[in-house]
């Protein structure tokens, strides 16, 4: 039962459904491509339509008939079509009053807001079903929920302000249109990571909890996954049509081989010295300004533009540190994966949610580390219990080492980088929902308990419109130390 119950939660996809899943897929193979087919026409025409419309307008006198001849309510229609749920994507983009416009840039913009107004609507639950929870481990699990929810709205606002620039002026761009689906793509999984931490309990309390979570995000997941669908297939068309787009997973093909796109020669710098000077030293030989990483870590301020870089020196550092989404451009360096080390045992059978297990926690944007080590000692038989944990976007891990049993590294969401790094545990060590590549890497299985068996990677990918995906590039798959067969 511990090996079937190991693979659930936490966007971790169950076999058994999977299996059934694409039974009643290959029978729809042949009417979904026909389907497809024909929708991409439609779509095609309404946004060339459209655009043609607007470049256009200029030279005409009258603008109440679209020289695509399409309504806005047809307008709408061929949008709405690309989502997974047309019918609640069409009913709640027509009752707002500025959806008479045959402009999907504008369409778009509408989804975002009906799917914000919707999650905001949430912001008290969590801590109303707090109130009204006794078991202590659903009191834990629906603080999982108070954060992801939190954080998702941050990313939905974070979307809905990015289509504003300059005097309300709108311009996509291709980089902005990766950003739009990286950012909606992580709404989506940090919903579902809520669902999953209450599931993940399966307790009588817990299960009906979870019914009425489930029942009152409803709305919410599904105007976040439409409005991900028209990023996806109408955005990415206006870009074909005005823009070339780089399909490539983290845009890879840039100035530097190997590295994504948006590693800027700064970083890259940063990554390839073997001097830097920091702004912070934590030693624990009192040699430095901190003794601890994380006192180091609360001094740094809140929404940096600019790097901070914070050098811990070679030692064992047994804490459990969790930077918030506030912490931006974080970049933290030891003295090698075998000498610098961040160490804790916080694991889910003593009481802790999955989420919440990770030695080392970052969601804030731009996070970067280098020659060190993050660890969770809890052992194989405490099961669920992570090392690393990233939510960071832009997020750069070279020469690292990520030490675990059952869950170790934990790649929840946005956009991550592997690079020259080590990764060891038992069962679903690699897993999240993250657009992530791991280059170069040794990804070592352990020995798992006597009722496992390894499974190293599982993606935890819920909506088909997603960015999500793991990428191993190059990589080296060894057995650590000892490895048999399960007994």
């Amino acid at each position: 039962m511990d090996s079937i119950n190991s693979f659930k939660g936490y966007g971790k996809v169950d076999e058994l459904e999977q299996r059934a899943f694409r039974k009643k897929t290959r029978k729809r193979i042949i009417i979904l491509v026909v389907s497809s087919v024909v929708l991409v026409a439609v779509i095609v025409a309404a946004v060339a339509g459209v655009l043609i419309n607007q470049r256009n307008s200029s030279s005409s006198s009258d603008n109440s008939v679209p020289a695509s001849g399409l309504t806005p309510a047809a307008s709408l229609k061929a949008v709405c079509d690309v989502t997974l749920y047309p019918a609640s994507c069409y009913s709640s983009i027509s009752s707002l009053p500025d959806s008479n416009t045959t402009d999907p840039e504008m369409l778009f913009n509408l989804s975002l807001r009906v799917a914000l107004y919707e999650l905001s609507k949430l912001s008290q639950y969590p801590s109303k079903l707090r109130a009204n929870a006794m078991e202590p481990r659903l009191q834990k699990a629906i603080g999982v929920c108070g954060t992801v929810l939190d954080d998702a709205l941050d990313r939905l606002n974070e979307s809905l302000s990015s289509l504003e620039i300059g005097g309300g002026e709108k311009h996509l761009s291709s980089a902005k249109i990766a950003d739009l689906r990286t950012w909606l793509s992580a709404t989506i999984t940090d919903q579902e990571t809520c669902l999953d931490a209450l599931e993940e309990l399966n307790s009588t309390a817990g299960n009906a909890t979870l019914h009425n979570v489930r029942t009152a995000m409803a709305n919410s997941t599904q105007f976040a996954s439409n409005s991900l669908a028209i990023a996806t297939k109408i955005l990415v068309l206006i870009g074909i049509f005005d823009i070339p787009i780089h399909r490539r997973l983290l845009g890879f093909g840039g100035s530097e081989p190997g590295f994504p796109d948006w590693v800027g020669s700064a970083e890259r710098r940063l990554l390839q010295e073997n001097t830097t000077t920091p702004h912070l030293v934590v030693a624990k030989d009192g040699s430095g300004q901190f003794k601890t990483i994380k006192e180091a870590m609360a001094t740094v301020p809140k929404k940096s533009p600019t790097r901070h870089v914070i050098y811990v020196k070679e030692g064992e550092y047994v804490e459990n540190i969790d930077l918030d989404k506030n912490t931006w451009n974080v970049m933290i360096y030891g003295d090698g994966k075998d000498k610098t080390i961040v160490s804790g045992s916080l694991n889910y059978n003593d009481g802790t949610p999955t989420f919440e297990t990770a030695t080392f926690a970052v969601k804030g944007k731009g996070f970067i580390a280098k020659d060190i080590a993050f660890k969770n000692t809890a052992g194989a038989d405490k099961h669920q219990a992570v090392a690393f944990r990233s939510g960071s976007d832009m997020s750069v891990f070279y020469r690292c080492l990520f030490d675990g049993f059952q869950d170790t590294l934990y790649a929840h969401s946005n956009r991550q980088f592997y690079r020259d790094c080590d990764i060891t545990g038992t069962v679903d060590f690699i897993f999240g929902n993250a657009a992530v590549v791991f280059q170069n890497c040794n990804i070592m299985p352990r020995q798992p308990l006597p009722n496992q068996f390894n499974t190293i990677t599982a993606q935890g990918k819920k909506d088909p419109n997603q960015n999500s995906a793991m990428s191993i590039q190059k990589c080296k798959i060894s057995a650590l130390d000892k490895l048999t067969a399960p007994t």
